[in-house]
């Protein structure tokens, strides 16, 4: 015979656990009058109750029927004026069962339940807090839905203001504008105004809608109210509660975004980034005359959070692309987030932008150096975590953007090996190879970056393998047609390694134009890189600790001549 007892589970555990067995039995009491000793009338509805499990469960509730307050502990039938009939039966079931359908529920009635349990906050209602968020988060996934409802305008002030103020409350803040000044001219124009449209957010809001939105709609001491606004951005709280993940891309299939406008739709969010040619891989729109331009337009599958966005523009040519992307909640109200309408850009875009709530991103191409159509291979958008900083819209990098990693090229300039000034490697160059030249007096060694950035400072790697001397000086531009003189070093005798700061400014393409050789008529340049990467073992004017040293001065072995990219590796005088 078996020793186990009749209670014990057959893996010995040491506790019973039959919750959900008391949650149905105590459930079965809330339909009807057995055992009940007290009735709540709720809009002439009547809802039997039991004292002794509405006190063990809600201090509020065991003040009202076993406290001092006006109903006596005799009472038999309580009225409750300030809820929906609705909302209470809710309350009931969750105060006897510990649960709630919030899926179920009209926004109204969601609304009146938030407002009754704030109402009952006032007596310390600890037991709701759990149900009160899961309430709030159910409202962050539905709130356009929310504020437009009418039970919104019944909210009490705390309730209200709970809300709206939180940072995962998924609505553009012109749709809460709105609905607060509903609310206001429902409730009165009081003191309670003040504070209520305090929660704006200005900051968040475009200029075009504070003047054609929030301008109209306000009076001048409701627009005084609004003056000291929080600058919080909506973001910790929205990625928790959502389940988003930082660093995740989210314009997916999987996370249900879609192609919405635009030429070839099916190809932009596929996740293929290498497949594409002349004919496919790639989605399109035409280029048209500005402010007329539908451009290509994209769906989130829910209103998100990003800061981040990385575009691959179609670069299996030398053509450089000019564009800009908004974001919007409604397809209505567009932000400029990116705006690289003035600048050639190539291949793929690093982009960042102040956090934004959006659930459209729109990418309207301006310019293509080539025809009149703008191709986007892919666009990735995310909200990320890592640290950056805008100047003027731009990005100002930390890291060396010059690489052929992050699609920098040459695109001026002679050399054995295509984008040698750009491949990191400054050890292995020679009399022959290695370098990146130009005949002096005639062109430039020219780089193109991926996209613009604000640039303060850069380092080249001067040809230094005898002892001669070079004089030079460096533009930046954004277009390839205005430059910027930067550095001046004509009047120089410069040699190695050279670290140059400059004030900084915008450029996607660098131009360096060699004005004096001792040795011959052309301007070698081993390395370039910006912003500079500071090496403190680098001295300026000085054999970087890794440069090879010449083994002989013999002028029969300078580089003298231009050497073309499929030139001959031989040597030559």
């Amino acid at each position: 015979m078996s020793d186990s007892h009749p209670l014990r589970p057959a893996n010995s555990a040491s506790e019973i656990d039959h919750l959900h067995l008391l949650s149905e039995q105590l459930g079965a009491l809330v339909p009807g009058e057995e055992y009940s000793d007290v009735t709540f009338v709720v809009e002439e509805k009547r809802f039997p109750a039991h004292r002794v499990i509405l006190a063990a469960r809600c201090q509020y509730f065991r003040a009202l029927l076993f406290g001092g307050l006006r109903e006596s502990r005799a009472q038999a039938e309580v009225r409750l004026e300030e809820t929906r009939s609705e909302a209470f039966s809710m309350l009931l079931r969750y105060l006897y069962t510990g649960r709630a359908t919030l899926s179920e529920a009209r926004e109204e009635t969601l609304l009146d339940f938030l407002g009754l349990a704030h109402l009952f906050d006032v007596a310390s209602l600890y037991c709701l807090n759990g149900l009160a968020e899961a309430c709030m988060a159910y409202m962050d996934r539905n709130a356009t839905e929310v504020l437009k409802s009418d039970g919104f305008l019944t909210l009490s002030k705390s309730a209200l203001l709970a809300v709206v103020r939180r940072d995962s409350f998924a609505s553009s803040e012109r749709e809460i504008f709105q609905a607060l000044c509903r609310w206001c001219h429902h409730n009165g124009d009081g003191p309670e105004a003040k504070e209520v449209m305090a929660a704006v957010r200005l900051p968040l809001m475009t200029l075009s809608e504070m003047l054609n939105v929030v301008r109209p709609r306000a009076s001048l001491a409701r627009m005084t109210c609004l003056m000291p606004f929080r600058n919080a951005l909506r973001v910790e709280t929205w990625i928790s509660t959502t389940g988003a993940f930082p660093e995740e891309n989210i314009a997916t299939m999987k996370h249900g975004a879609a192609v919405v406008k635009g030429e070839l739709k099916s190809a932009l969010l596929d996740g293929d980034t290498q497949n594409y040619d002349l004919d496919h891989g790639f989605s399109r729109h035409p280029i048209e005359e500005e402010g007329r331009a539908a451009g290509i337009q994209v769906r989130l599958g829910q209103p998100s959070i990003i800061n981040h966005i990385r575009l691959l523009l179609w670069d299996k040519d030398s053509r450089s692309y000019s564009y800009y992307i908004e974001v919007s909640m409604d397809e209505l109200d567009w932000v400029r987030v990116v705006d690289h309408s003035k600048f050639l850009c190539r291949s793929w875009q690093q982009l960042y932008f102040p956090a934004r709530v959006c659930r459209f991103i729109r990418v309207v191409g301006t310019h293509n150096t080539v025809n009149k159509v703008f191709h986007l291979v892919a666009l990735e958008c995310m909200y990320t975590q890592r640290s950056f900083t805008l100047e003027k819209g731009l990005l100002v990098p930390t890291d060396n953007v010059a690489t052929v990693q992050a699609c920098a090229s040459v695109i001026e300039g002679v050399s054995r090996s295509r984008n040698a000034l750009l491949n990191g490697d400054t050890s292995h160059y020679d009399w022959d190879s290695g370098y990146t030249c130009h005949q002096l007096g005639s062109g430039a060694i020219v780089i193109q970056l991926a996209q613009p950035f604000i640039l303060g400072s850069m380092r080249l790697l001067l040809w230094d393998c005898d002892e001669r001397s070079y004089s030079y000086y460096v533009e930046l531009s954004t277009n390839q047609q205005h430059w910027v003189k930067v550095v001046d070093r004509t009047k120089v005798a410069c040699r190695s390694w050279q670290t140059l700061t400059f004030d900084r400014q915008p450029a996607s393409f660098i131009r360096i134009v060699g004005t004096h050789n001792t040795a011959n008529e052309v301007f070698h340049c081993v390395h370039f890189e910006c912003p500079a990467q500071m090496d403190t073992s680098v001295k300026e004017g000085s054999p970087g600790p890794d440069q090879p040293k010449p083994e002989s001065s013999s002028q029969n072995h300078q580089p003298q001549g231009l050497v073309p990219q499929k030139a001959s590796s031989s040597s030559h005088t």
